[in-house]
């Protein structure tokens, strides 16, 4: 069997598993209300996903403390096709949890969530 072979087989055999590490890495976040962005590690938590702060910064780049870094915001997150994630996600400010879409296309990733009526979408940007 030719080595195309083989690709396209495990392509074939496990779309889903494949497309699920289009969201996997670390994002940059879109600013908060605060105009502060964190880097955000997206990764593999058991048969799902889930996403942690890793570092904040403030609106000139400069590293902020915040009670955020370090805890995970997002989780059970699973793919749900064609580059659209869904899971939980965590609005610190409002201290609720909310059914977020992720939409990934190569290194942009788009978050919505609805917070009762209203919806907010980020763009994030793929760090690494």
């Amino acid at each position: 069997m030719t080595r195309f072979a083989v690709i396209s087989a495990i392509w074939m055999a496990a779309p889903g598993a494949l497309q699920a590490e289009a969201i996997l890495g670390t994002w940059l976040t879109g600013p908060d209300n605060k105009s502060q962005v964190a880097h955000m590690r997206i990764k593999r938590c058991g048969p799902a996903i889930c996403g942690t702060v890793l570092r904040a910064f403030d609106k000139s780049g400069q590293p902020v403390t915040t009670p955020n870094v370090g805890k995970q915001v997002i989780w059970d997150v699973t793919p749900d096709g064609q580059g659209v994630y869904r899971g939980k996600v965590l609005l610190p400010l409002y201290k609720t949890v909310v059914d977020g879409m992720f939409d990934v296309s190569g290194d942009r990733l788009t978050l919505k969530g609805c917070l009762g009526p209203v919806c907010k979408s980020q763009s994030w940007t793929r760090v690494e």
